[in-house]
């Protein structure tokens, strides 16, 4: 579907042609007026309503988040943020924020890392909880793939992670997820659940990372325990599955040396 006729189902006025945007890897992503549309060709059932539901649990939260105006199979309708100046250090408030939030237990509604569908789950203990909600699925898929790294990564959560307690995450959290937009930053396309902030720590940490403004900004709101930084490289484990499903082979290298860190 092309984003004028996502709009229109919408109920909603088409202001201007449609510009293309940088998006994702399934998606094609439009700003339309004061709108952006992301349309997809037959993405997986339930994607466009899983980000919606994510990006309301984060506004409900204190995040800055585009609102959703429609979402349904084929696309989803964003307010569209002007972009403006890099700022980390409100960033990192934003972050230790939501970090400090505390929810009542470990919980994931079913949901997708990227275009990968994860199941739900509610309670139990952390490295439990992590493990056959967000590492086993993905280990399953990519076993064949592995070879001997498959053991290895089973044998990573037979040791306890730390626990400082559940609070909400994005999920996602690389560099392409967050929007600088005027007035502050904001964040995109999450992959939300409660969960143990290492998870989002880690994942800022992969591929290049996060730049020193941030961190400093954050370590001073919200300092991070040497138990929790010791643990990153077990959830990046998570995240370098998913490239290696996704993406292929190449990831594969990345992934053993997580492993070897941990």
């Amino acid at each position: 579907m092309d984003p004028l006729s996502l709009l229109r189902k919408a109920g909603l006025e088409a202001k201007g042609f449609p510009a293309p945007l940088h998006g994702g890897d399934i998606s094609r992503v439009f700003r339309v007026g004061p709108y952006v549309v992301k349309v997809a060709d037959h993405p997986p059932p339930g994607l466009f309503l899983a980000e919606a539901k994510g990006l309301r649990a984060l506004e409900e939260r204190g995040v800055r988040v585009p609102r959703v105006h429609w979402w349904g199979e084929e696309g989803i309708v964003l307010e569209y943020l002007p972009p403006g100046r890099e700022d980390w250090e409100g960033l990192a408030l934003m972050l230790a924020c939501l970090h400090r939030r505390q929810e009542e237990t470990y919980w994931a509604e079913a949901g997708f890392l990227g275009t990968f569908p994860l199941p739900g789950r509610k309670g139990g203990e952390w490295t439990e909880f992590f493990f056959s909600r967000c590492v086993e699925p993905l280990l399953r898929a990519t076993w064949s793939q592995l070879g001997e790294l498959g053991p290895r990564v089973e044998a990573l959560y037979r040791r306890p992670l730390p626990a400082e307690g559940p609070t909400p995450l994005h999920g996602d959290l690389w560099r392409g997820n967050v929007h600088f937009a005027q007035g502050g930053p904001a964040l995109l396309d999450p992959s939300f659940f409660a969960g143990e902030r290492g998870v989002d720590l880690a994942m800022m940490r992969l591929f290049g990372g996060f730049p020193g403004a941030f961190w400093g900004a954050y370590q001073e709101l919200y300092p991070v325990p040497e138990e929790v930084e010791r643990a990153l490289s077990r959830y990046q484990v998570y995240y370098l599955l998913a490239h290696v499903h996704l993406f292929g082979q190449g990831y594969l290298g990345a992934l053993w040396r997580a492993i070897s860190a941990s």
